[in-house]
């Protein structure tokens, strides 16, 4: 924006004298470009080379690039051209086009805006020569000398940065938007609260319905109990009303026959008869008296305060009904996010605070969570509210990835929401205890591990002849060594339903029962032993050997006696090539491993195969009380935790990718859904989350 002073006299009559006024003229530096300094034939700027403007003899004004292409064109020995502008025949001096004077209004006009141009370029006060900068990220003015050549400690390459001196041509839009930004943000904010004053009242008419209908039934109950109570009063009123109009009815009627035979009295003249008259009503007279006598009385009374139901409908009044309330304040609660596991529940945990930042310490806030996969699957969440200003959003990830999980209260995001989810497919251990060796911490061969009751782990450390026993910490309690266990053969081991150790020795070729603390309590082999690797018990006691050697499996009582075998060698249904692992499951059915899991009923008929999922052998085969199937799996050298469904369809495997499993053997789940595994190629047990 260019101001010109425009000076001009007006003249006095009365005084004679004259005064000089400025008027001040405000001119659009575009405007005046396009209207005065641009050749209106090419639109080029003028200047002092080939652009110079040359004054035409019809006044008008055109570059000298452009008359000496006109004059090429037109000219043709007659010494004239037209002007491009009026169409007037121009002659052309001897000279030629540069002999056309040139337009000394125009030049000066150039001048003049070069020396305007010149004087709005602003400096630095305290180095004259530097040329101010300004940054349009942070709308600062700043001088490169003066900041030692950055921005506020940040590089310009981070902020947009640009000559003060556009900037001030610039300014009035620069105000102009952020001033249209601040009155639309304010626009946005008013909107908001009156958006939330119009659900206040939404949200005071509901209650204040919900409250007149829930009284109303309160009061149908209580008119409903009075029309109880009135008309057990008219009951009464009628039985008693009844009792007495019966008596009253007796008395009318003895009272009749008596004045029956008194009318009959006078004309009585036999003394035997009047005699006997007489003693007729004596008797009568000893039994009116009784008649008058109400068999029934008036008395009916209702009290309401024989017990305490009267203060305890009081007390409940008092306390029927509660308004809740919230002072959250959704732009400064947050939720703590961390990294998933797929088929593993995660739990991210929502704090509110009010408007000042105080946690707040009761619940019922309307928290709305939207989980959705990087393709935009909606996957489902749960909420529980903790009532201490605290809410639980849990949900299982399917897969791996990226997650987002947008939450809001009162329809208004919480602090950094959406958030980002990363879901891996690596479960790692929770803990792991031992290594390798003879020490107290230490395993030669751990094969299998069971659990009681009361938590304790039980491990068959086959190398080390002795089953070790941890806490659910996973902290050692004690050893239990015993003749069941020795020459390095104990290996099945498992509890039964009276909590005593069954373990199986496939040397020895001996079934032992020992209590928990180690003491043998009793001992039985069968001729039809070959290589007893593993034993299960089922609920009625009965004790399952599978026989790696004989390719069978074989039911005792729990004296010893074989109730029942089954299996052969083969790949077939029913047979098995390299037996590893029995178990039992739901309703007592047998699960034994090989390359494979076969499912058989507690006698032993065969009843489905899992689905195998690809090569390696089972170590270890357990089942949940939900009835998955967890089983161990080795594949050269890598091995795997997979998860079963009650129908053997595979749902995922444990992967212990940053603390591998080389050769997981035997397994044992717990209620809280965890899975202790025996690492037989680590010499360690580890524990595991499974759901």
């Amino acid at each position: 924006m260019f101001i010109f002073f425009l000076p001009f006299s007006f003249l006095f009559v009365p005084g004679m004298m004259s005064s000089t006024l400025v008027e001040t003229v405000s001119i659009n530096y575009e405007d005046f470009n396009d209207s005065f300094l641009t050749c209106g034939t090419c639109l080029c700027i003028y200047d002092s080379a080939e652009h110079s403007p040359k004054l035409l003899p019809c006044s008008h004004t055109v570059c000298k690039s452009c008359l000496v292409s006109i004059v090429e064109a037109q000219v043709h020995d007659t010494g004239t051209f037209r002007c491009p502008i009026c169409r007037e025949t121009i002659n052309i001096p001897r000279g030629g086009v540069t002999s056309f004077p040139p337009s000394f209004i125009v030049n000066q006009l150039l001048d003049l805006m070069s020396q305007q141009r010149r004087d709005v370029i602003p400096k630095c006060s305290n180095h004259p020569s530097q040329e101010l900068l300004f940054c349009e990220t942070c709308d600062t003015v700043f001088c490169t000398l003066c900041t030692g050549g950055e921005h506020y400690g940040k590089g310009a390459s981070e902020h947009t940065v640009i000559p003060f001196s556009i900037a001030i041509k610039r300014m009035s839009e620069i105000l102009l938007y952020k001033a249209q930004l601040c009155i639309g943000n304010l626009t946005t904010a008013y909107d908001n609260v009156s958006g939330e004053m119009l659900r206040l009242e939404n949200s005071v008419e509901r209650a204040i319905e919900t409250i007149n209908r829930t009284f109303q039934d309160l009061i149908n109950l209580i008119d409903k109990r009075r029309h109880e109570v009135l008309q057990k009063v008219r009951k009464i009123r009628e039985h008693k009303k009844g009792d007495l109009k019966e008596q009253l009815d007796l008395i009318q009627a003895e009272k009749e026959k008596v004045q029956n035979e008194c009318d009959g009295l006078q004309y009585q003249v036999e003394v035997r008869n009047i005699t006997k008259k007489i003693g007729d009503l004596n008797e009568k007279l000893d039994a009116t008296s009784t008649l008058g006598e109400p068999r029934e009385n008036h008395f009916i009374k209702c009290e309401f305060k024989h017990n305490t139901a009267y203060k305890d409908i009081s007390n409940a009044l008092a306390n029927f009904g509660c308004i809740k309330v919230s002072t959250t304040f959704p732009a400064l609660s947050t939720a703590k996010i961390n990294k998933a596991i797929t088929h593993l529940r995660s739990t991210i945990t929502v704090v509110t605070v009010d408007y000042h930042g105080n946690p707040r310490t009761t619940g019922c806030d309307p928290v709305v969570t939207e989980l959705r996969s990087a393709s935009g699957q909606l996957i489902d969440t749960k909420i529980r509210d903790k009532d201490d200003g605290t809410y639980e959003i849990s949900f299982v990830p399917p897969k791996a990835g990226k997650l987002k999980l947008c939450i809001s209260i009162f329809d208004r995001p919480i602090k950094d929401s959406p958030y980002v989810i990363d879901v891996c497919d690596h479960n790692n251990p929770i803990w792991k205890y031992g290594s390798r060796g003879t020490g107290l911490d230490n395993f030669i061969q751990p094969v299998r591990v069971v659990t009681d009751k009361e938590g304790s782990i039980f491990i068959s450390d086959t190398g080390n002849s002795r089953i070790k026993v941890l806490n659910s910490n996973g902290v050692l309690e004690r050893h239990i060594s015993s003749e069941a266990l020795e020459r390095q053969s104990g290996i099945g081991v498992c509890v039964s339903p009276t909590g005593n150790l069954i373990t199986v020795n496939w040397r020895t070729k001996m079934v032992y029962t020992l209590s928990n603390e180690g003491e043998l309590l009793s001992k039985f082999t069968s001729s039809h032993f070959q290589e007893p690797i593993d034993v299960a018990v089922n609920s009625k006691g009965d004790i399952i050997v599978g026989d790696m050697g004989a390719a069978k499996v074989l039911i005792f009582d729990a004296e010893g006696n074989l109730l029942q075998q089954f299996g052969k060698k083969g790949s077939k249904e029913g047979e098995f090539k390299l037996l590893t692992s029995v178990c039992v499951g739901c309703n007592d059915q047998i699960l034994v491993s090989d390359h494979r899991i076969q499912i058989f009923d507690k006698n032993g008929k065969f009843l489905r195969q899992v689905n195998n999922t690809g090569k390696g052998q089972y170590e270890g085969i357990t089942v949940d009380p939900n009835g998955l199937i967890l089983a161990t799996k080795t594949d050269r050298g890598k091995g795997v935790v997979q998860i079963f469904s009650s129908n053997g369809n595979f749902q995922f495997a444990i992967d212990s990718f940053d603390d591998k499993l080389m050769r997981p053997s035997g397994l044992i789940t717990t209620q809280e859904q965890y899975v202790y595994v025996v690492d037989l190629g680590n010499n360690c047990l580890k524990k595991f989350r499974y759901k």
